[in-house]
């Protein structure tokens, strides 16, 4: 398995893996094993890793088989959810810092394809992920939907997510969720 940021020749095989866990086309069946919610365009990840360098991608035999997107909290403002959850950056705190746009950034989503979970295969694109946004950002920020327990379970024990907060967007709740990046999480 290759781990690397993702450059514009990648976004194809990506969004193939994306379309077929996102929550608009997801298989109903699959829908219990974790899914991703918000959609994306060529567009939006050619800024993601053009501007960000904030895709960051595992690869077997030549295929994506799995994604973490990480990006500033600029890159994510187009979108509104990301917007509300800005707003209320300043009254949240971890790690005994207030957290800002400038000490934090947006992790997630992440998506691998089903056949390879459970191989250890998040936790090391995870660890790869961090490596580099922390040498920009001391703490990540990311949100789980409450219908979506797989995720939450595997952030929080399998990762060592901390819970900053619970809220409710749109009509749906959400645990929002902080990790130190100077921590890497254990690999099999």
């Amino acid at each position: 398995m290759i781990l690397k940021i993702a450059d514009l020749s990648d976004i194809e095989q990506t969004l193939e893996l994306h379309y077929k866990y996102q929550i608009d086309s997801i298989n109903e069946d699959d829908k219990k094993d974790g899914f991703v919610t918000t959609a994306f365009t060529k567009e939006q990840l050619s800024e993601l890793i053009t501007k960000e360098q904030g895709l960051f991608i595992a690869v077997e035999n030549d295929k994506v088989i799995a994604y973490i997107m990480a990006a500033s909290w600029r890159y994510w403002s187009a979108w509104p959810m990301f917007e509300f959850m800005m707003k209320d950056l300043g009254k949240l705190e971890y790690m005994g810092q207030k957290l800002s746009v400038d000490n934090t950034y947006q992790y997630g989503p992440t998506c691998i394809y089903k056949s390879v979970r459970g191989t250890g295969v998040l936790e090391k694109i995870f660890n790869f992920s961090i490596e580099h946004m922390s040498k920009k950002y001391p703490i990540l920020i990311t949100f789980i939907n409450k219908i979506n327990p797989r995720s939450y379970e595997a952030h929080k024990r399998k990762m060592g997510f901390d819970v900053i907060q619970e809220f409710t967007y749109n009509n749906n709740d959400y645990y929002e969720l902080a990790y130190d990046t100077s921590k890497t999480v254990k690999t099999h």
